[in-house]
């Protein structure tokens, strides 16, 4: 089975699961319009139906964050718009969509509460050792959390 996990905005990642193993990822695609990065819609576009051919996704599981506490307004409507462009391309494609908090894919994948940012990494490369995407801190961590999400589902 194919599940799509998914951490939304600007520096996450989306990760394609069969069977539990990788099979596909990439980065949230970003485009700059005017002064702001932008997720970049016909890229998203384009990699979700490349790897949904025969409508092979079976649900995506997109991680349920909201607004922080001291975050300013243009933070907020940038993840807005990049979390409201990622649902739209799953509706677009007829994928179902189920979200998860953070605290709930992290305690299921076993990360204890209050972790560094860094534990989905390590955890996610405990149990799939050869993936190399997971060894670029940056990169890695947003792959670990996005593949750590489609376990989930």
């Amino acid at each position: 089975m194919r599940v799509l996990g998914i951490d939304p905005g600007l520096s996450g990642a989306l990760v394609l699961l069969e069977d539990g193993i990788p099979i596909e990822w990439i980065r949230t695609p970003t485009w700059v319009q005017g002064k702001h990065n932008r997720v970049d819609p016909y890229v998203l576009n384009s990699w979700i139906r490349t790897v949904n051919h025969g409508n092979a996704i079976k649900e995506a599981v997109v991680e349920l964050v909201g607004a922080m506490p001291g975050q300013g307004v243009t933070s907020m409507f940038s993840f807005g718009h990049a979390t409201g462009t990622i649902y739209g391309a799953l509706g677009a494609f007829l994928i179902p969509i189920r979200t998860v908090t953070p605290q709930t894919w992290k305690k299921a994948a076993g990360i204890a509460s209050g972790a560094n940012k860094d534990a989905a990494r390590s955890r996610a490369s405990a149990i799939w050792p050869a993936w190399e995407a997971l060894r670029k801190k940056g990169e890695g961590q947003a792959f670990a959390d996005a593949a750590l999400i489609a376990k989930f589902g």
